[in-house]
């Protein structure tokens, strides 16, 4: 829109609201910026400053601050390699540009850097990380050894403890600084954050309350409240608080962006995986770790291994995913080398000090012991861990199986019938078992309806072999001789002919005891009708004399 020049642009009284105008708007400062945390805002002010002839090493340092402080560590990268180039740079540069090295990936290049920074206790913090990241204990340790007894040292060895699993270890340090700094409020979300690893949801939800009160559009503890509410109630619970921080246009969202992508996904069951995951593989370490759940939900074993085979896992979660994995390979080929991998696996996280007592932990001591075939130990980590997860499938399908393999059919049976999964209540292995439980609870006509279901396959010839056995084995003869009846007329297998012979005579017996309805006796003739034997007019002979004798009315 054009101004009109029709009026002068000064007049009486012009000048005194422009002085007023001027009092009233001030340029907007640094400091202002940094202690509103919007980095884009204080970047964009330095800019013009150092495009408008005011730039010097001080403006190019903050710069390269700002960047890294909205996680553009490339950015700042560039800003401090820059300034790393010029005669008689301040040597705590490198230290700056080794963090950026190390937040980007580039272990070898941030400790090559970091070794010509002086020796600080930046310098031996930074060192102590770099230790970690190339797994070298005793390099750790000498830098370890070197901390003191401040705060900035005391975050770091906590935050090492954390990285290493040891979370209780972190929350007593973070709460010892809290002590003394009740203002240090960040650290609440800290603590909220190992709370969360150790499973204790509800609690990491208090403490971080704490923080949100203050800096209630911060993207970390959003997207950590988020995952708390993902673990307490479900996705769209989670996924709420997510839209919240992006209705805010939050200084620190376009910081967290790619988080926030990543979890949406998690939060949608998978939604979008294959367009949000790969190209975060290498900018977040759980986005590798999701996509291969993503494709073991797929069925997609082959794609999961690939994802997953080159990794060196370092934490419960990469050690659990790739026992998974293997576990679901060996079944998938009959693969011994890779079922022995996954008990390994399982073994070593259930068995670590730091894992043992959490629910993970316990898994996988059953998933180990369930690769053993030891049963009995199975139950014992299931059986601590069960009411967090009555109303999970998988849970239930494996616990109900255990129960089966000790012989408490009865129980089993009820977990089974818990299940609401189709793909798993259609799977073969939960078909058979329930067939099992069915016949040993005496429901042998339920186990009968199993099979009618089924279309004809492979597998409905197993479960119907399964029904047979099972059914003679319980003395429950009249499904017995119709199971071996439709597998004689499948296969004219002798050893089929056997069995249904045997459990022909057996529902007879059991008629002439008063066991089993006398109206079964036509089936049973029927049945042995089928068969070209010559033991079958003899049996049937005997049969229709008895039933002429007690009034039986026979075809």
């Amino acid at each position: 829109m054009m101004l009109s020049r029709m009026k002068p642009a000064m007049g009486p009284g012009a000048a005194s609201g422009g002085k007023e105008q001027k009092k009233k708007k001030k340029f907007p400062k640094l400091d202002e910026f940094l202690s509103a945390r919007d980095y884009t805002g204080a970047i964009t002010l330095l800019e013009f400053s150092r495009n408008s002839g005011k730039g010097n090493e001080e403006v190019d340092m903050w710069i390269a601050y700002c960047a890294f402080h909205l996680g553009d560590y490339k950015r700042s990268m560039e800003e401090y390699e820059r300034l790393s180039k010029r005669d008689g740079c301040h040597p705590d540069i490198f230290a700056f540009l080794a963090c950026c090295y190390f937040f980007l990936g580039m272990y070898s290049d941030a400790d090559t850097a970091v070794a010509r920074s002086p020796k600080t206790r930046l310098q031996n913090r930074l060192q102590f990380h770099l230790s970690h990241k190339f797994n070298d204990e005793r390099r750790l340790m000498g830098h370890h050894q070197a901390l003191q007894d401040i705060i900035e040292d005391q975050l770091s060895l906590a935050s090492i403890h954390y990285l290493r699993s040891h979370y209780q270890e972190a929350i007593d340090i973070y709460k010892r600084i809290l002590l003394d700094n009740r203002d240090f409020l960040a650290l609440n979300v800290y603590v909220a954050l190992c709370y969360y690893k150790l499973d204790y949801y509800d609690v990491s939800q208090e403490v971080l309350a704490v923080y949100l009160q203050q800096f209630p559009d911060s993207a970390i503890a959003l997207n950590l409240k988020a995952c708390n509410h993902f673990r307490l109630y479900n996705g769209k619970a989670a996924e709420a608080e997510l839209k919240a921080l992006q209705e805010m246009s939050s200084p620190s969202f376009t910081f967290a962006r790619d988080l926030i992508k990543h979890n949406l996904v998690v939060f949608r069951g998978g939604e979008g995986a294959l367009q949000v995951l790969p190209p975060l593989i290498d900018v977040i370490p759980e986005a590798r770790l999701n996509l291969v759940i993503y494709y073991l939900k797929q069925d997609d074993v082959a794609e999961a291994y690939n994802l997953i085979r080159d990794l060196e896992p370092t934490t419960p979660q990469e050690y659990i995913l790739k026992g998974v994995v293997n576990a679901a390979l060996g079944q998938e080929q009959g693969s011994r080398e890779h079922l022995k991998i996954a008990q390994q696996y399982f073994q070593l996280v259930g068995g670590s000090a730091s894992e043992c007592d959490t629910i993970p932990g316990r898994q996988c001591m059953s998933e180990c012991f369930f690769l053993l075939k030891q049963f009995e130990d199975v139950l014992i980590y299931l059986n601590s861990i069960k009411s967090y997860f009555y109303n999970d499938d998988m849970f239930n399908f494996n616990y109900a199986q255990a129960k089966a393999a000790v012989g408490n059919f009865k129980e089993a049976e009820e977990i089974f019938m818990l299940i609401q999964s189709d793909k798993v209540k259609n799977d073969y292995i939960y078909l058979s078992w329930l067939a099992r439980c069915y016949i040993m609870n005496h429901k042998a006509r339920l186990a009968w309806e199993l099979y009618l279901k089924m279309e004809t396959s492979g597998e409905s010839f197993s479960l119907l072999q399964l029904i047979a056995n099972d059914c003679y084995k319980m003395g429950q003869f009249y499904y017995a001789a119709k199971a071996f009846d439709v597998l004689e007329r499948l296969d004219p297998n002798p050893e089929y002919w056997e069995g249904k012979r045997g459990a022909c005579v057996g529902v007879f017996q059991m008629i002439i005891a008063g066991h089993e309805q006398r109206e079964m006796l036509r089936d049973v003739i029927n049945m042995l009708r089928n068969t070209s034997n010559p033991q079958v007019e003899y049996i049937i002979r005997t049969m229709k004399k008895w039933a002429k004798e007690n009034l039986v009315p026979l075809p």
